[in-house]
C-alpha cells in the first residue's frame, strides 16, 4: 500500500507545481467493487492551466517513480482531464465542469482529504 500512497502523494506535487487548487484525495480503499484505491480530484482556472496540471503530474510521476499512466483522456478540450494511474485516477477539471460532474459526493462512505492551497 505504501506505493500507492506514495503514488498520490507525488501526484499531489505536480498539481501544486501548476497551482492547481482545491485538491481532494477520495480513499476508496474500504469501498467494495471501486475502480481504484484513490481519486485524485483538483482544478485549473483556464484550458492551459488544466493541461499543465496534467503535464506537471506525467512528468513527476515519471521522473520520481517511473511510472506511466495506463490511459489519458480529455486533453482535447481540457476541460476535465482523467489520468488512470490503475490504482490512483486523477481527475483534473475546470471549475464549472467539476461543480457539475460533483464526483466528490459518489461516495459518501469514503474519506476525503482536502488539501489546502499554495498562496
Amino acid at each position: 500500500m505504501r506505493k500507492t500512497e506514495k503514488l498520490v502523494e507525488t501526484i499531489i506535487k505536480g498539481v501544486q507545481e501548476k497551482k492547481g487548487e482545491e485538491i481532494v484525495i477520495i480513499n476508496l480503499t474500504g469501498i467494495e467493487g471501486a475502480i481504484a484505491k484513490y481519486f485524485v480530484i483538483c482544478q485549473g482556472n483556464s484550458p492551459t492551466q488544466v493541461e499543465a496540471i496534467a503535464t506537471s503530474i506525467g512528468d513527476i510521476v515519471r521522473e520520481s517513480l517511473h511510472e506511466k499512466p495506463i490511459h489519458v483522456a480529455g486533453l482535447e478540450n481540457n476541460q476535465w482531464v482523467a489520468i488512470d494511474f490503475s490504482d490512483v485516477l486523477v481527475h483534473i477539471f475546470q471549475p464549472e465542469t467539476r461543480a457539475y460532474y460533483n464526483l466528490e459526493t459518489l461516495w459518501e462512505d469514503a474519506k476525503l482529504t482536502k488539501i489546502s492551497n499554495l498562496n
